[in-house]
């Protein structure tokens, strides 16, 4: 069976996975800085996040203390605003607020590039790098290597405060022969007076913890995992003791694991464990067996056939399959004997499989999903019929380009006639030829350009595969239109053969005159584009859905969608059925996909009154939101607190975000504790509370607001802004939801921070935020678990000019988004919906940059 899963060596010379064609309506990099803007003050530039003057920056990396300065190094490409040539960039801090970058502290070579690691100050000397009196502060880190992709542990060394670096001549010091072997995190371990390694292999879901006297020389101690959270590749372990509620005599040890995909909200994300290191193992505290909520049965697929539900196609067969079929991996997690899986003739085969209606009369439908991590996109089709009429400006018939030019070698002398040599089947073109740049492999790059056109309709359609790197990524497999030389219109692929149709809405560019660009800039994974049929048309071309995915329908529409995460295990999934009640609904899985993990499994419908939780529901985080990634701590700081600083981004679109001359951002520094929440020990963060001194001047204030069923302004003018620390109490009434909503205003931007009184839920709503549809991932909802405490919510919410970090109750439930919206939305306001709810008190602080 083929699979959909990528190596993080693959996905960063990928850039960003995305489930959709990436469709820009603007110039390279959306909405970027404009020209002649003063460095750090362009549109979205964070104001107290730490973010580097230009080019890409990814995880944290070496954060120690040292002298008065707390280090924070990280994933740097010095040569421009995508992925690539990863080295460590550099800065330091007195206090974990105020940043000044550094030169570049250890850059990549001919042979490797400089992955993510950590830093220690070797006191005893245990290296001979340094003495004594001037102990060295040594770099552990992941050489990647350029020849043949292996990954291995490394060290650098500093005499001089990290300002300079000398790579170990000995390096690797540790090589296991593993492409998927990265990211160490040292410290010392005084009770065996050793050195403690935690370290990633990334694919096999393992932590791996080595222990050295001297740095150099190491011994495996143990592994641990697979556990929790396996959607995706381990990365960027940290492990580290905290006492629990503060009691010095009860200490736990914390073992966090970043995943990339599959976390809680999507995409990247800090996932946590609890337990005790006895210096070697580490156990992790047992949670039990999970049993998902009673309920009736409405499907379990044990009959031979599927009774009164009907397919269409022929991926799911006669009827349900008893596990595996012919050619497909090891199935399970289904309960019973039998389950529906549409693997019937590979993952080549499509189709639907679809209940009967129902009247909706109960709160939630729980269900168990597999297969692949394909998601239903509203607005496709299940079939595709004939292109829309219009003017056709390319087919890519008959044996030749005709009058387009070419430069580079990506395009070959004509267009291909499909499938090229050494590449998965190509489909979903029309005709007997289309471009096709996997001539000899992803390694060639070029350009195809059309000749002139006038713009006499409203829309273009085309048909796009072939890599995700959208323009502006640096190194883009795009298709642009240009006007006046200049991109005002671009497209990528969506890292899938299969062409699928794309259109631009260019009715505002009626009359002008335009070329079509196609363009392979890139020679990494993916690096290829595959188009066809370009035609100007008054009708928008609709694509085709290829979707893996469990929908229920009501009113003919898709009202909620479940899929897989690439894997032949089940896991339990739930739909909301609350604001359905009493409609008729239908439920269908659909198998519209033909590529890698195109096939879906279901089994047991089951009508409840609570919802069941999957495993990434019932695993730790760090942080709910969709923006915190690659999380971890400082050593060696001062008063033995533990700060954690993570990635501002998520690689399902981080190569996307729309910010220039720099791209990305590291979160907030928080201290972190353990604290006993609703029974159970909990892993919980705060701001550092160093933060307060960029407050400025007297907080503006609101205090007993009651508001019911409507929005209104915090306060007034005082309260607005970009950059803002709010904390706010509410006391619960009969509100279903309530909250704040912070940047507000052009075009009804808004991003909402509420509190869902059924669900016992902080969230945050971005979807109206600004700028959301460079990637089809990004708008949406987070959730975190949170209870009231006492008929209370507490919020503590830091706006910066691109981000919201939410902390609700006491730190146990954390949500960071990036949001980027209009300079002019600046308003905060104050909501409840479906009842009443109280503002014991607001204060809002204006905050100043960490650069003044």
């Amino acid at each position: 069976m083929s699979s959909g899963r990528v190596s993080r060596h693959a996905r960063r010379r990928m850039i960003a996975a995305a489930t959709a064609c990436v469709l820009s309506a603007t110039p390279l990099a959306p909405h970027a800085a404009a020209a002649g803007d003063a460095p750090y003050s362009e549109t979205y530039r964070p104001q107290f996040h730490f973010t580097p003057e230009k080019n890409w920056m990814n995880d944290p990396n070496g954060l120690v203390y040292y002298k008065g300065e707390y280090h924070l190094f990280y994933q740097y490409n010095p040569n421009g605003n995508s992925w690539g040539d990863m080295s460590w960039g550099h800065a330091v801090s007195p206090d974990l607020v105020h940043w000044k970058e550094l030169p570049l502290a250890l850059s990549h070579d001919d042979k490797e590039m400089v992955f993510s690691g950590s830093a220690v100050v070797d006191w005893n000397n245990t290296t001979g790098f340094g003495t004594k009196t001037n102990p060295a502060m040594v770099a552990v880190y992941t050489s990647a290597y350029k020849n043949g992709g292996k990954q291995a542990q490394s060290l650098a060394y500093s005499t001089d405060r990290g300002r300079t670096w000398t790579k170990y001549e000995g390096n690797p010091v540790i090589d296991i022969g593993s492409k998927e072997f990265r990211d160490p995190k040292v410290q010392w371990y005084a009770p065996t007076k050793s050195w403690l390694m935690t370290v990633s292999l990334s694919t096999e879901h393992k932590v791996q913890f080595y222990s050295s006297k001297d740095l150099k020389d190491w011994k495996l101690l143990s592994e641990f995992g697979p556990a929790g959270a396996t959607g995706g590749v381990w990365e960027c372990p940290d492990l580290f003791p905290l006492a629990v509620n503060g009691d010095k005599n009860n200490i736990k040890w914390v073992l966090v694991v970043n995943i990339n995909p599959g976390g809680i909200a999507g995409g990247s994300a800090a996932q946590y464990f609890i337990g005790d290191f006895d210096g070697e193992k580490f156990t992790a505290e047992d949670k039990g067996t999970y049993t998902p909520p009673a309920g009736t049965v409405v499907q379990d697929f044990e009959s031979t056939d599927f009774g009164t539900w009907t397919t269409t196609g022929t991926a799911f067969g006669q009827g349900p399959a008893a596990g595996a079929l012919d050619g497909q991996g090891a199935v399970d997690g289904f309960d019973g004997k039998r389950l529906a899986n549409s693997f019937h003739g590979g993952d080549g085969a499509t189709g639907t499989l679809t209940s009967p209606s129902f009247t909706v009369d109960t709160p939630y439908l729980n269900f168990k999903v597999g297969g692949g991590r394909h998601p239903h996109e509203p607005g496709t089709v299940m079939q595709q019929g004939p292109p829309p009429e219009g003017t056709l400006l390319a087919d890519f018939e008959g044996g030749s380009y005709g009058d387009w030019t070419k430069t580079g070698d990506a395009f070959g002398p004509a267009p291909a006639a499909g499938t090229l040599p050494g590449q998965q089947e190509v489909s979903g073109f029309l005709g007997n030829g289309l471009v096709n740049t996997f001539l000899n492999g992803d390694s060639t790059t070029g350009t195809l350009t059309s000749s002139e056109f006038t713009i006499d309709k409203k829309h273009i359609n085309f048909l796009i595969g072939g890599g995700n790197h959208p323009a502006g990524s640096g190194n883009p497999t795009t298709v642009e239109l240009l006007v006046n030389g200049q991109v005002v219109r671009s497209a990528t692929g969506r890292d899938a053969e299969a062409l699928n149709w794309a259109s631009w809405d260019v009715s505002d560019l009626a009359g002008r005159k335009a070329r079509i660009r196609i363009v392979d800039d890139n020679t990494g994974g993916w690096g290829h584009i595959n188009v066809d049929h370009i035609m100007l048309s008054d009708t928008k071309a609709q694509p085709v859905s290829q979707e893996t995915s469990v929908n229920l329908i009501v009113d003919g529409q898709v009202v909620r969608s479940a899929t897989g995460s690439n894997s032949e295990t089940l896991d339990w999934a739930s739909f909301d059925l609350r604001s359905y009640a009493g409609k008729k609904a239908q439920i269908q899985i659909v198998d519209m996909n033909t590529a890698g993990w195109g096939h879906i499994l279901a089994d047991q419908f089951t009508a409840a009154a609570t919802p069941a939780k999957s495993v990434v529901q019932r695993a730790d985080w760090a942080d709910y939101g969709k923006d915190y990634y690659a999380a971890v701590s400082w050593e060696n700081a001062p008063g033995g607190k533990r700060y954690m600083i993570g990635w501002m981004n998520n690689w399902d679109y981080g190569g996307a975000i729309p910010t220039s001359p720099w791209r990305g951002a590291q979160s907030v520094p928080r201290e972190m504790a353990l604290r006993t929440v609703d029974g159970k020990i909990r892993l919980t963060s705060k701001p550092v509370s160093n933060l307060m001194s960029l407050r400025q001047r007297h907080p503006a204030t609101a205090a007993g607001v009651t508001v019911t069923n409507s929005s209104k302004p915090l306060i007034g003018a005082a309260t607005t802004g970009k950059a803002l620390d709010i904390e706010a109490t509410f006391s619960l009434k009969d509100a279903e939801r309530f909250g704040l909503k912070v940047r507000t205003g052009a075009g009804g931007q808004e991003t909402v921070i509420g509190y869902d009184t059924t669900t016992h839920e902080l969230y945050v709503d971005r979807s109206r935020s600004g700028a959301v549809d460079f990637n089809s991932t990004f708008p949406g909802v987070q959730r975190a678990p949170l209870k009231a405490e006492n008929g209370k919510v507490k919020l503590r919410i830091l706006v910066d000019w691109s981000s919201v970090e939410v902390f609700g109750g006491g730190g146990e439930a954390v949500i960071t988004d990036q949001v980027f919206p209009d300079p002019a939305s600046q308003g905060v306001q104050i909501f409840a919906e479906n009842g009443t709810v109280k503002l014991d008190r607001a204060d809002v602080w204006h905050l100043g940059s960490y650069r003044d």
